[in-house]
């Protein structure tokens, strides 16, 4: 066993109590034969394992661990972790203390035991009282451009990206709702590697880098939701996007049944996008090829198949800053250049009577106070500049949820019955406007509450649920030109 090990156990022998000490380290890495270096803020364990040859496990091999216990190390995490399959490399993130700082990656030899991983042992009681989150964790390639000039193809911002960046591959702009001739004020840049990715978004982090004259906003892009083979195979829904926000869900109908009359069930249209059902996928599929690129009411239209997404979670995913508990539906980025990891957020809470069931791991939002000293300087600021991790309820994720969808504010209308020992029951009933003549004119939940808080917080939760309810997801969520998330896909 080498030094450089010996030093690794004997930093955390000093503040660790227990079974987690010194010599159970040292017997892991005497049972499975792996090596340990602590660096940059992190603990390797394996990368590769013993006998390893070729290259590293592909894309997709790899699983973020959140909620760990902060006195819970290798000895304990590996035997668990082992369940799954063979572990090719387990990074636990370290503080200057020893302790842990709460989350770990794990990879695996192979995508099948990376799900496999999520399956098991997502939400698994690590220890008494004590729940892991476990879901996919992803390399991200991807740069967030904003304040971009809305003028500007994608062409010049290929070319002045590669100018001041190394490593481009391709720029990613999407059309104006309203004006096809301009972009939207932002751009998606994808880099061949994490590494470049990194370095591009370090020169051009402070805020002072200008394009074109502009001071431009730059950000890691959020994840795009993957979905694995055997559930696109059963896709019979097509995403349809760059469409004129004048055309019409009978053109688009039209449009898509000419290559064969009869075969598509339905079409929802939001904005400048839309969801075309088909009854049969290979039709689905068979349009799509069709389709893609062509010309509806002067707009040349991009044609993909819509990823599916799990309705009771999604809500929860695609207010930008939230997490469901269902890990299994969620993408984290591993931003391994700079040691900390950057997710979708933490779960709005819902009183464990409202959820219908009782959670094992309740969500840990940060709910606090910070004292207010004399002459502290405030800034007046509206609520739609926030990020939605501001927000803890339901109501207020609906209302900012409308707003980034340019949509006007849900109305609410309230109910009451009696029960049968004589208490006042109470049910909200929602509006929203924008979408009030279509399929649906309101949301109203199925349970009755005994006080106007609850019963409002949950007829919000039940409304978000239900806007998403056969809701896909194509890029993942795009950004205004002000930098914010701009939630886009409610079928």
């Amino acid at each position: 066993m080498n030094e450089e090990n010996l030093d690794v156990t004997n930093g955390c022998s000093k503040v660790r109590t227990g079974t987690q000490n010194e010599a159970a380290l040292l017997a892991l890495m005497e049972k499975t034969g792996y090596n340990m270096v602590q660096e940059n803020g992190q603990r390797k364990f394996g990368g590769p394992p013993p006998g390893w040859e070729g290259p590293p496990p592909p894309r997709g091999c790899e699983v973020f661990v959140g909620k760990i216990p902060r006195d819970m190390y290798e000895d304990e995490l590996v035997p668990v972790f082992e369940r799954a399959g063979k572990i090719y490399e387990f990074r636990l993130m370290m503080e200057f203390s020893g302790e842990n700082r709460g989350y770990a990656f794990v990879m695996y030899t192979t995508k099948e035991e990376a799900q496999l991983a999520i399956r098991i042992l997502n939400n698994y009681e690590i220890r008494p009282g004590k729940f892991i989150g476990v879901c996919v964790s992803l390399d991200n390639c991807r740069l967030f451009i904003g304040a971009i000039p809305k003028e500007k193809k994608k062409e010049e911002i290929l070319d002045e990206m590669k100018k001041v960046t190394e490593g481009v591959v391709d720029v990613i702009v999407y059309p104006s709702a309203t004006d096809k001739t301009k972009n939207r004020g932002f751009a998606f840049v994808e880099y061949e590697s994490h590494r470049a990715a990194a370095m591009a978004r370090r020169k051009l982090i402070p805020g002072t880098f200008q394009l074109w004259g502009h001071t431009i906003q730059v950000d890691w892009a959020d994840p795009e939701k993957e979905v694995d083979e055997e559930t696109m195979q059963r896709v019979k829904v097509l995403y349809v996007r760059n469409l004129m926000i004048s055309t019409t869900e009978e053109t688009i109908k039209a449009e898509f049944n000419k290559f064969k009359p009869g075969a598509v069930e339905r079409v929802k249209k939001l904005r400048d996008y839309a969801f075309v059902h088909f009854f049969n996928r290979e039709d689905a599929v068979a349009a799509m090829s069709v389709m893609n690129g062509k010309c509806i009411d002067g707009a040349s239209i991009e044609v993909t198949l819509a990823k599916p997404v799990n309705k009771e979670s999604t809500w929860r995913q695609h207010l930008n800053g939230q997490i469901s508990p269902n890990s299994e539906n969620l993408l984290v980025f591993a931003n391994k250049e700079e040691g900390h990891q950057k997710t979708l957020g933490k779960p709005p809470s819902l009183p464990a009577r409202l959820n219908g069931q009782h959670s094992p791991s309740p969500p840990e939002i940060e709910r606090c106070t910070y004292p207010f000293f004399p002459g502290t300087k405030l800034t007046p600021i509206s609520m739609y500049s926030l990020k939605s991790n501001h927000f803890n309820s339901a109501v207020m994720h609906l209302d900012y949820y409308c707003n980034k969808n340019n949509w006007a504010p849900p109305e609410y209308y309230l109910y009451s019955t009696t029960s049968q020992d004589g208490k006042v029951l109470l049910v909200y009933k929602i509006v929203i406007p924008a979408i009030a003549n279509g399929s649906q004119s309101y949301f109203m939940p199925d349970k009755l509450c005994t006080t106007l808080e609850d019963a409002k917080e949950l007829a919000a939760q039940f409304t978000l649920l239900h806007l998403v309810s056969s809701c896909y997801l194509r890029e993942g969520l795009t950004r205004s030109s002000r930098g914010q998330k701009v939630l886009s896909d409610v079928a």
